[in-house]
């Protein structure tokens, strides 16, 4: 039986993976932990290894191809005993295109079932999709006349591509009386831009209100705020405000939308609520200069560790949630789940996003294995080689941007993690003590707090748990 390769969930939240790079080529033979191909998430560029052995008879998706979901059929692998050169992709393979929109109306119309018997699937793991089939997938019909709105007749049902629908929507296109040109009939972009250019397809609804509105009347335009555009505009709106030469398009890629959608929807669903604390840092900042001092050197010479302020912050923040355990919860819709152990996420920027790596159980380690583990995690970062399981999930987080020199700032929480805590730079400031002037070093932290699991007093409780421990740092050494 020929097994079927379908795009891999490679985290619970991945919807469409870029097919970055194919490692075996058609006909290579393929063993059980080969690496068959790159995926590129909108977190990271990962190695994809097969399950199964057998040839690889047909790769349906090319090297390049951006934005195939997740199921997709992409490739297709003859089985032990089975002759390479009979398994023929449904519809073709598809071919390479100059476009985005070629490349995704490319893609193989049947998309595999996840739910199917003998699927072998494994969602944020390292490994492929696959689906047993008893035969292979019969290719289009030779001569066959796609039907009108690629009905498919089942239940009436219209099969169109997203870009096509998406467009059918914008400009009033009936969908059921577009004759497809994809594979079986499937409606793609092309087939809704001759429909809309022969004039004869205008959806049902936006045609009758159209009649039936006062031909002189025309719509009212949305009010705009001051200074700026109303809400709910298209990218062509958008670009109407400016000139032509003010600005430079740029692409937004897997990482800067997902950012987009998900802090978005935090800053919608999560009530926020804000409490600042200034944290002075003399004690920490000597304790610091001794540990370091102390610390060994490897075989070459260099310290075995070097803590950073951030490596105090991280396990002041372990410890602060653990002491005050209610804090240590995230909201799950209809419950809230509550930790026994602190994971604190720790935000690394790189170029067009960020990461936020989480340090486990922060509340066991020691500050040398905080810092160790963060230096591994950034570089890691930057080279986008993090795996899913090491930025996922987290009760809070940490961005600190002190060394950019900010003072204060507020931070949107990372769903689903329940608060985050923005760090400022330390400073020299004049504070008054035992009624006389003095000179400290003082750092201003924020901490939002999502008020589904943090009310105002367990987060004022929480902030004043770290306090304390920045404070008062060798409280973080027993």
């Amino acid at each position: 039986m020929p097994i079927n390769v379908l795009m891999p969930a490679l985290s619970p939240t991945m919807e469409k993976g870029n097919l970055a790079k194919w490692l075996k080529k058609e006909g290579d033979p393929i063993k059980s932990g080969d690496v068959l191909a790159e995926i590129e998430t909108d977190k990271a560029t990962m190695e994809v290894e097969a399950i199964d052995e057998g040839v690889l008879a047909k790769i349906l998706v090319p090297e390049g191809t951006a934005d195939v979901p997740v199921n997709d059929l992409i490739a297709i692998i003859a089985a032990e005993g089975e002759d390479p050169s009979s398994v023929q992709a449904s519809g073709g393979a598809p071919k390479s295109a100059s476009n985005g929109e070629a490349k995704a109306e490319s893609k193989p119309e049947p998309k595999a079932d996840a739910s199917a018997a003998g699927q072998n699937t494994t969602p944020g793991g390292g490994h492929m999709s696959y689906e047993r089939v008893n035969a292979a997938p019969e290719g289009a019909q030779p001569g066959a006349t796609p039907q009108a709105g690629a009905q498919a007749g089942s239940g009436g049902r219209v099969f169109a591509s997203p870009l096509a629908r998406r467009i059918a929507k914008q400009e009033g296109v009936d969908l059921a009386a577009v004759q497809g040109s994809g594979p079986h009939g499937r409606i793609i972009a092309r087939d809704v831009q001759a429909a809309k250019a022969s004039g004869a397809t205008k959806a049902p609804a936006a045609a009758q209100a159209a009649a039936e509105a006062p031909k002189a009347a025309a719509p009212a335009p949305k009010a705009a705020p001051v200074g700026g555009a109303p809400a709910g505009l298209t990218t062509d709106q958008v670009k109407g405000f400016f000139a032509k030469d003010a600005y430079e398009e740029v692409p937004l890629d897997g990482m800067r939308k997902t950012i987009a959608k998900r802090l978005t929807e935090a800053m919608q669903v999560a009530p926020h609520f804000y409490l600042t604390v200034d944290c002075e840092l003399d004690a920490l900042m000597k304790l610091r200069e001794t540990l370091n001092g102390s610390a060994g050197k490897d075989k070459d010479g260099k310290p075995a560790f070097k803590l950073s302020v951030n490596d105090f912050v991280i396990k002041a923040m372990g410890l602060a949630l653990t002491r005050v355990p209610a804090a240590n919860a995230v909201w799950a819709e209809d419950r809230i789940l509550r930790f026994k152990h602190a994971e604190v996420g720790v935000a690394v920027a790189i170029d067009g996003g960020l990461f936020t790596p989480v340090i486990r159980r922060a509340d066991e380690k020691t500050l040398s294995t905080i810092s160790k583990e963060m230096k591994d995690f950034a570089a890691r970062a930057r080279a986008k080689k993090l795996k899913p399981e090491e930025y996922q999930g987290g009760v809070t987080s940490v961005s600190n941007l002190g060394m950019f020199g900010i003072k204060h700032f507020t931070a949107v929480i990372n769903p689903p993690q329940s608060s985050i805590l923005a760090v400022g730079a330390g400073e020299k400031r004049v504070v008054v003590k035992d009624g006389a002037p003095a000179v400290v070093q003082v750092m201003t932290c924020t901490l939002s707090c999502d008020h589904r699991v943090l009310d105002g007093a367990l987060g004022a409780e929480l902030v004043s748990a770290f306090k304390g421990l920045i404070e008062n740092p060798m409280g973080m050494l027993v």
